[in-house]
């Protein structure tokens, strides 16, 4: 496996143009200088939050260009829900909030501005154009997923993607129908006591990936829904506590993330 690295990063925020709108964005960089390859990290439904931009940083911190795009922009500009220490998660009214906005997304506009992101990253001087990946949690997991139908995403990284098998966001097809367009390489990781995506599911998805062909790898944790979240406990104490993070988990598919990235983005 391989080694966390922790070079130096540049943070800001950013607008990435889709047309007439403007997309919130969180970028993380190398502060040196170098041609570095990119990653997008897709949130759950509670936006840019600090826990996803500690993510982006991580992944910065790795070597390359990693940028979180609000995917609630149309809906909810500027909507984001942290953990709460009083709620060790997160709040009643941040799930109720984050649910709503979600239930409002749509698949051609979510695609839309997955592809205004990558032409975003296109343009920075700093990124590889031919060394693009992705990485999302839960609907940022399912989003992962769409992202990975397009050419330009050498490398995805989808946790727990709700829906896959059954929905995409008022369209007539569920997302796991266009899986035969994965270019790249997937990994994909579940938790067998996940209770919003069941062991149906993701066995679905392994066998829609198999017969396609699609260089993939699934891993499957006795962990729940939400296992990776709280990566972060070391600075943030209270989340030690968060019912989701799994301490064995979460670091195990970590180190498969690093290596995904590395052999397929990074070697690019």
């Amino acid at each position: 496996m391989l080694e966390t690295t922790n070079i130096g990063i540049n943070t800001c925020y950013v607008k990435v143009p889709n047309n007439d709108l403007e997309i919130d964005a969180y970028l993380a960089q190398p502060a040196q200088k170098g041609n570095f390859g990119a990653v997008i990290v897709f949130p759950e439904i509670f936006g840019i939050n600090s826990n996803i931009r500690d993510i982006t940083k991580l992944i910065a911190k790795q070597g390359y260009v990693a940028i979180a795009p609000a995917m609630y922009q149309r809906i909810a500009p500027g909507f984001e829900a942290d953990f709460s220490p009083e709620d060790v998660g997160y709040s009643p009214e941040s799930y109720r909030l984050g649910l709503q906005y979600y239930q409002q997304v749509k698949y051609q506009e979510i695609f839309s501005d997955i592809q205004a992101t990558i032409t975003y990253l296109k343009t920075l001087p700093n990124v590889k154009d031919d060394a693009l990946g992705v990485i999302g949690f839960c609907f940022g997991g399912h989003v992962a997923y769409m992202a990975a139908t397009l050419p330009d995403i050498k490398a995805t990284a989808s946790f727990y993607g709700g829906g896959i098998t059954t929905a995409s966001y008022g369209e007539d097809t569920p997302t796991i129908n266009r899986t035969s367009e994965i270019q790249g390489t997937i990994y994909a990781f579940f938790g067998t006591r996940d209770a919003l995506v069941s062991q149906e599911e993701n066995e679905q998805i392994e066998a829609e990936l198999k017969k396609h062909q699609i260089n993939h790898r699934v891993f499957r944790y006795d962990a729940g829904h939400g296992f990776f979240a709280g990566f972060f406990k070391d600075q943030y104490p209270f989340l030690a506590q968060h019912p989701s993070y799994n301490p064995e988990a979460a670091p195990d598919a970590w180190q498969y993330v690093l290596v995904l990235f590395q052999n397929h983005i990074m070697s690019a």
